[in-house]
């Protein structure tokens, strides 16, 4: 839906460009009509053909696949089959306007719109395909992959993957189908078919590829128990008989796959969403900066050690980033942590003690009215975080982590979430894997701005940690 809304906008910043452009053609010549004159006139019948160009754009458009991963299509068919939507639109165009004997409509503007049409979308589409590919090579939104079958095929297919890095896929392993391949000594073999699916939890993957043919009903079984985990699963051509008949072939590279399994993905609340981080936590830094500047210097002055707290916590899909607080402990509190075990008030791995004598006199305050996070608004401005999301949790323990525990990974942690609003003070971690997990299987942006209320709320009451 995005994809299309921006395309309408192209179309209407399109129609606006080509009636600039006509107004400064020289009025002598005899085949144009003056666009003042057809403002004044009909300007409703304009309106009308624009909105039907635009529709007509967007009806091709998803026809041709232009709304799918920029990873199933080449840039030059993308380019191709734009240019190909764009000028059928245009020609359904110029037909209607000759059944409806749209005589007061320059075709001059007309011609204008559907030429500045093609030229927009193209260089748009351009200008977002590199921007991906940038993303894809350091590392960001990639998606991992598992391959089932470690023969011919597969090895193919791997090093295939590996040689278009700017398509996004990283490579996770390759699944044994038979006992053969398990037993093979392969260090790339990590698993087999029947823990296929807890493989592919723990790995955070994204797609599974079946190079190699297998039992129907395995396969079956699999997309079943992949749709429910959010997993892609795609299957080589002309090896799976009767299992895809009518499904489009989709090219990763050179590489012809047929998609079983694709889970539907909200990107246009997810642009939304990363809009608001940007927006918010830009605007954060800049209003709050001579706040923060004091904070510095009172926790520099309150007790000795670094102003800002850096450490390493664990992100989407298991990526480690450098996670900001400002300090509010003394300055060895990550070694007197072990120290302090036998006074944990949390369940299992949480670790939380109410007076914890390792918090500074300032540091309390800051953790009452949660000021010591602020400068998690530069970690979701890197897009490491986000807004709301679940808490960032250490390495050590995420290694504690039940296989159902790896579902709060799924999505960017946030500076706060439904655990710190609804129950931030409970002790229970099945509590708060549960809240977690109900976050990341019902995520919506209302469900985000309800949050941010809500934690406006709590940060003037004072019942932080």
């Amino acid at each position: 839906m995005v994809w299309a809304s921006l395309d309408i906008l192209t179309v209407v910043a399109a129609a606006i460009l080509a009636l600039r452009l006509r107004t400064v053609l020289p009025d002598e010549v005899p085949a144009l009509y003056v666009v003042p004159h057809l403002i004044q006139s009909s300007p409703r019948m304009l309106f009308f053909y624009i909105g039907w160009f635009a529709v007509c754009l967007v009806f091709f458009t998803r026809s041709y696949g232009l709304y799918g991963p920029i990873q199933n299509r080449s840039g030059l068919h993308e380019q191709r089959m734009t240019m190909q939507a764009t000028l059928t639109s245009g020609l359904l165009l110029c037909g209607t306007l000759y059944l409806s004997s749209g005589e007061d409509i320059s075709r001059v503007v007309i011609a204008l719109v559907v030429v500045l049409s093609a030229m927009l979308l193209c260089v748009r589409r351009a200008l977002w395909r590199r921007l991906a590919y940038r993303r894809f090579r350091d590392g960001i939104e990639t998606r991992n992959v598992l391959i089932v079958g470690a023969g011919r095929v597969g090895y193919a297919l791997r090093n295939h993957l590996e040689s278009l890095q700017h398509l996004g896929f990283r490579f996770k392993g390759f699944v044994a189908l038979t006992e053969r391949e398990a037993e093979s000594g392969d260090a790339e073999v990590i698993g087999d078919v029947r823990n296929c699916l807890s493989l592919a939890r723990s790995l955070f993957v994204d797609e599974i590829f079946f190079s190699v043919p297998a039992e129907k009903k395995l396969v079956i079984k699999m997309v079943e128990e992949a749709r429910a985990a959010g997993i892609d699963v795609r299957v080589v051509p002309d090896m799976y008989d009767g299992l895809a008949w009518n499904a489009q072939v989709e090219y990763i590279g050179q590489f012809p796959t047929i998609p079983l399994h694709r889970k539907d993905f909200p990107m246009g609340a997810f642009l939304l969403k990363r809009a608001l981080d940007t927006t918010l936590s830009a605007l954060a830094l800049v209003v709050l900066s001579p706040v923060m500047a004091a904070i510095a210097i009172a926790v520099k002055m309150d007790s000795d050690g670094p102003m800002f707290y850096k450490a390493q916590r664990i992100g989407r899909k298991g990526r480690t980033f450098t996670c900001y607080k400002f300090r509010t402990m003394v300055q060895d509190a990550d070694r007197l942590k072990a120290e302090l075990e036998h006074m944990n008030e949390r369940d299992g791995i949480l670790f939380k003690i109410a007076k914890d004598p390792r918090i500074t006199r300032l540091g309390g305050f800051l953790r009452k009215y949660s000021l010591d996070e602020l400068p998690q608004f530069y970690n979701v401005l890197r897009g490491d975080m986000s807004l709301v999301g679940p808490r960032p949790p250490m390495a050590a323990e995420v290694e504690q982590y039940d296989l159902a525990h790896l579902r709060r990974l799924d999505v960017l942690p946030g500076i706060t979430g439904l655990w710190q609003v609804e129950a931030r003070q409970d002790p229970s971690f099945d509590s708060y894997i549960s809240l977690d997990t109900a976050y990341v299987e019902n995520w919506s942006l209302l469900m985000d701005l309800r949050i941010l209320a809500r934690t406006v709320g709590v940060v003037v009451s004072g019942t932080g940690s």
